[in-house]
């Protein structure tokens, strides 16, 4: 979660603060602590935000209802008369496309006239929406929402921003390199408390990453199947091998990790041992491309645990 990171600052100055609703999205992948710290923030700040999970169909339905009395509230003070559009806007691949979706959804089923339903593209890949949509999400009073595309700075000239946007799928992954990006992440992962969670995983189990192709009760069907199962860094066991494995180099390394040389042992010391979780071939050239597309997969889909990137302003607390 990057919830200043990913501001558009330029839109801010031209929004009042009573019509802009901050929505901070995939809340489900960060430390509910820190979301609270963050909704904390955003009510010192005198901004109205949300917290939403897109696929939590009880979180939309909460979204809705909230949306649904702001709107009476600006027709009652004459801002708006039977129709209301809200616009999404946001950095790419925040997740505005699955927001729309999943309001005209919960819309739709409480509506006397059901209409159309309508779906918009949704991908992990940045840049998807390519045009202007328009779902409708409620009635009486009518309330239309407008997907629209992804929008960033002409320019990010700093390097940490761009490691960010990166990190969270905003922005290709090539523009700041797979390898340097799993790097970052590793870093925050290593300085934060996320991995003593994984304390009581147990040991590392080599033994199910076994695939004996010489058996002769296995059929080649078979044996392919095995292979893929043990080379899908998505499977359970695949996982939690990759927690445990850095959750132990972690907890066993002595060095000072608030000097910047040891931190960078320590992630040289999880790549080698991260190779050898995901069941990397040993034959390998570079296995460092390989365990950064894999991991940065697991830390996007929640696999690795809950973090919010941006750290609340101090000034703040």
């Amino acid at each position: 979660m990057i919830p200043l990171s990913s501001e558009f600052k330029l839109l801010k100055k031209h929004s009042t603060s009573t019509r802009r609703i901050i929505v901070l999205n995939k809340t489900d992948l960060a430390s509910p602590s820190q979301v609270k710290q963050w909704m904390d923030y955003f009510e010192g700040q005198d901004d109205i935000a949300f917290r939403v999970n897109s696929h939590n169909r009880d979180n939309i339905k909460e979204f809705l209802t909230f949306l649904q009395a702001r709107v009476r509230e600006l027709i009652n003070t004459g801002y708006s008369r039977h129709t209301t559009t809200l616009m999404l806007v946001g950095i790419p691949n925040v997740g505005k496309s699955a927001l729309a979706n999943s309001l005209h959804l919960i819309g739709r089923i409480n509506a006397a006239e059901k209409g159309r339903l309508k779906h918009a593209a949704v991908t992990p890949q940045p840049g998807e929406t390519k045009n202007i949509s328009s779902f409708k999400i409620a009635s009486h009073p009518n309330i239309y929402v407008l997907d629209t595309p992804g929008i960033l700075p002409p320019n990010i000239p700093d390097a940490e921003l761009c490691c960010k946007l990166a990190l969270t799928g905003a922005i290709q992954d090539c523009l700041d390199g797979e390898v340097e990006l799993a790097q970052y992440f590793l870093a925050i992962l290593t300085t934060s408390d996320e991995f003593k969670k994984w304390a009581k995983l147990g040991g590392i189990e080599k033994d199910m990453l076994v695939v004996t192709a010489t058996d002769d009760e296995l059929d080649l069907e078979k044996t392919q199947k095995m292979k893929h199962r043990v080379t899908d860094h998505t499977q359970d066991f695949i996982v939690n091998n990759v927690r445990k494995t850095l959750y132990h180099c972690i907890s066993s390394f002595s060095g000072n990790l608030d000097e910047e040389n040891s931190l960078l042992h320590l992630i040289e010391v999880e790549y080698a041992n991260l190779a050898e979780a995901f069941h990397l071939s040993s034959e390998a050239v570079d296995d460092l491309p390989m365990v950064a597309s894999k991991l940065l997969n697991l830390y996007r889909t929640g696999r690795l645990g809950h973090y919010s990137v941006d750290s609340v302003p101090s000034k703040h607390w």
